[in-house]
């Protein structure tokens, strides 16, 4: 085997169901999330600003698929042949009424060379009625879901203001796998009180469960987060790695995840101008050359 990952990475993932090029194109459907608007919670996650992973989000989006053909138009001048997944990445891409939900994503299948759609939500998010829709949409088009997890350990998520746990992960993640929909988890490494050893339990929790693909990367302190006052002050610890540090940890999640369960990503990028750490001058593609390096040498 040639990979020195190990696991497949997205492209190869996606390759087991739908051939060709294929694109994700970022949706933002204008939706909140439980624990902001009051039905879970207020405020939202401690660390999570979303301007930093969808910069031109707004709460009043253009109509789903406008949003899809100014995307399209970008990349299919240079790739005719290249096919679309409909990626609904911002907040939680769940947190509506189901027939609301469905008119979406049908909007967006209707779009010319889109073949798929990608769910952003949370573990608590995807109700029983929503899921047997999406279970009868997935036999005409690619269908996934991709739960925030973050971690598996619920004093985590109560001290991040998840306000969901990891029996609802576990449940959502088995409810979805048994609609035969393909399921991914988002983790956060490094999470404040957590330890590196409490991540990698994180990663066995996750192998013990049908989950088909995780998105892992570090944590990002963002400027204007309650995550980003309370280390200021001292109320919230986190760990600080260089790239080396993180790279040592990512080849430990490598060897310890189950060989079947494919990586998109460990690591992610926000603008410069609201992020406070890390900042180690590595573009995401340089870092992955990096860790690729020290797995070879190992």
């Amino acid at each position: 085997m040639n990979n020195p990952l190990l696991h497949d990475d997205f492209s190869a993932f996606i390759a087991r169901y739908l051939p060709g090029k294929i694109q994700k194109l970022t949706v933002n459907a204008g939706l909140s999330c439980p624990n902001r608007d009051g039905k879970k919670g207020r405020g939202g996650c401690t660390y999570c600003n979303n301007q930093s992973f969808s910069p031109g989000f707004s709460a009043t989006p253009e109509p789903v698929g406008i949003q899809l053909r100014k995307s399209r138009e970008f990349f299919s001048k240079k790739y005719p042949a290249m096919r679309y997944l409909a990626y609904f990445q911002s907040y939680t891409a769940t947190n509506s009424s189901t027939p609301f939900l469905m008119e979406m994503f049908r909007e967006a299948l209707r779009e010319e060379d889109v073949v798929g759609l990608i769910i952003g939500t949370r573990p608590d998010c995807m109700p029983d009625d929503l899921l047997e829709e999406l279970r009868i949409l997935s036999r005409s088009a690619f269908v996934m879901i991709e739960l925030g997890a973050e971690s598996a350990h619920d004093r985590t998520l109560e001290n991040v203001n998840r306000c969901h746990t990891w029996a609802d992960t576990a449940d959502a993640v088995c409810r979805v796998h048994e609609a035969g929909i393909p399921v991914g988890l988002h983790l956060i490494m490094g999470l404040p009180g957590e330890s590196e050893e409490d991540m990698l339990a994180t990663i066995d929790e996750v192998n013990r469960l049908p989950v088909d693909i995780v998105k892992c990367h570090q944590l990002q302190l963002i400027r204007g987060t309650r995550l980003a006052s309370q280390v200021e002050t001292g109320e919230a610890a986190v760990i600080r790695w260089d790239a080396e540090g993180y790279i040592d940890l990512c080849c430990r999640i490598i060897h310890g995840l189950r060989a079947d369960i494919a990586i998109e990503r460990f690591v992610s990028q926000s603008p410069e101008s609201l992020l406070i750490y890390p900042r180690w001058g590595l573009k995401n593609y340089q870092f992955m050359n990096l860790l690729r390096n020290r797995l070879q040498q190992n």
